[in-house]
């Protein structure tokens, strides 16, 4: 087996400009080192605070199903006019009414009871 002469012998020093460059080397990597480690652990730490410490926001549009009732009121319909159909989305209620042969769409805000909007319902002559 053959032996190394150079293993177990001390490198010769490095001159002095050298050496200065080197020590400046390994403070900029270990700053930046630490500067990377830093930034990692905030982003980790407002991954954690967004995943388990703060609450979800209540939606204000949100229509509950069980307890109580949660809002009554009263909505105005045109005389005569009958309830085909119904929708709720948040806090706007859609209602399919027949009145007199004519149909229409009316949407109500259910937090005033006013009527928004209304739409005639036509058919098509072919």
């Amino acid at each position: 087996m053959a032996v190394n002469p150079d293993v177990g012998q001390d490198e010769k020093p490095l001159d002095p400009a050298a050496e200065r460059v080197r020590q400046k080397m390994v403070r900029f990597l270990a700053i930046n080192l630490g500067i990377l480690f830093l930034a990692v652990m905030i982003v980790l730490g407002a991954v954690v605070y967004r995943a388990f410490l703060s609450k979800p926001a209540p939606d204000a549009t949100a229509v509950t199903t069980s307890g109580p009732v949660q809002a009554a009121g009263e909505l105005l319909l045109p005389s005569g006019a009958e309830i085909v159909s119904q929708s709720v989305s948040g806090n706007r209620l859609s209602l399919h009414v027949r009145q007199n042969g004519a149909e229409s769409i009316l949407i109500y805000d259910l937090a005033t009871g006013k009527q928004l909007s209304r739409f005639e319902i036509r058919r098509a002559i072919p």
